[in-house]
């Protein structure tokens, strides 16, 4: 059998230095074209990212914030929109880079381990993203805004910041409460602070025996001699109540501009001028009381009472 002859094995070509940068560092600094096109591509990477994100920050974010601005939105809404602008400034200016420094393969297997994890991120952060959705709805349907006194599930308080996944919230005992957002989008939340008006209620009880026409005008009078009272809508007084030891007389008065703190402070002081007029036109204020009837009937007791002479 006769052997074919080989022949001669052709060598690789010689690795040359690819771009200016890698260039520049073989000429300068006698570099292997190897080594000088990897850091000549890091050095190209992260000039470029820093440009472009330098230049996004400087020319993309303030037309951003001016747009929303412009849209009347809440700081609170705001916010996290400009957090969002700024990642996605950073998120473009790291493609970019990575073209530019051609870094195509590396940039596609981040893309698949991404994909890959993204399923098992999923299921980790289902909480997280719950929030995360949760948040979007405050920022949209606005039920409350940083500032207002809100109550939910047995807690109130004033909202101090929200953010994408947690609200906090700053409770009249100077406690700070982290509240994710699904849970004040998943319950019922009560913001009196909504409008410009609120409307407190308060219920007197007088005595069966007294004028309650005169404890109206009492009521009346006093709501409109406060000032923080407002005149229109107009205070009112309905019966509503015939308790066991009172007549309920339900006051209904109205402010503006309301606040916790006008809240508590004005009925406060509404409540103790109608108990001095009470008091000073002989209007009782009755206390709940109870009568017990009946008798005790004893039996057996012949060896236990002893029965009690004269001398005694």
């Amino acid at each position: 059998m006769t052997a074919l002859p080989l022949g001669p094995l052709q060598a690789e070509a010689p690795v040359e230095p690819d771009g200016a940068v890698a260039n520049f560092l073989a000429d300068t600094f006698a570099l292997e074209a190897q080594l000088a096109n990897a850091v000549g591509s890091a050095v190209t990477f992260l000039v470029a990212f820093v440009a472009l994100y330098v230049l996004g920050r400087v020319v993309i974010s303030p037309v951003v914030g001016r747009f929303l601005s412009s849209r009347d939105l809440d700081e609170h809404a705001r916010k996290p929109l400009r957090k969002l602008t700024n990642f996605l400034i950073a998120f473009g200016a790291l493609g970019v880079a990575f073209a530019f420094a051609d870094y195509g393969n590396i940039l596609t297997s981040i893309a698949t381990v991404a994909a890959a994890a993204t399923l098992a991120i999923g299921f980790a952060l289902q909480d997280v993203l719950k929030n995360f959705v949760a948040g979007i709805f405050i920022y949209t349907d606005k039920p409350f805004r940083i500032g207002d006194w809100i109550e939910w599930d047995g807690y109130a308080g004033v909202v101090e910041d929200i953010s994408l996944r947690v609200s906090r919230v700053r409770t009249f005992d100077n406690e700070l409460l982290t509240v994710p957002n699904s849970q004040l989008t998943d319950g019922v939340i009560k913001n009196p602070v909504a409008k410009d008006q609120l409307r407190l209620k308060f219920l007197f009880g007088i005595g069966y025996d007294d004028d309650i026409d005169k404890a109206t005008e009492i009521i009346v009078e006093e709501a409109d001699d406060h000032p923080e009272i407002l005149d229109d809508p107009a205070p009112s007084v309905r019966l509503t109540e015939l308790g066991d030891s009172s007549v309920g007389l339900q006051s209904r008065i109205w402010i503006a501009n309301p606040s916790r703190a006008d809240f508590v402070k004005t009925r406060g002081e509404y409540v103790t001028a109608v108990k001095e007029r009470f008091d000073e036109e002989d209007i009782n204020i009755p206390y709940p009381n109870r009568t017990i009837g009946g008798g005790i009937e004893l039996s057996n007791v012949d060896g236990i009472v002893e029965p009690t002479t004269g001398d005694d």
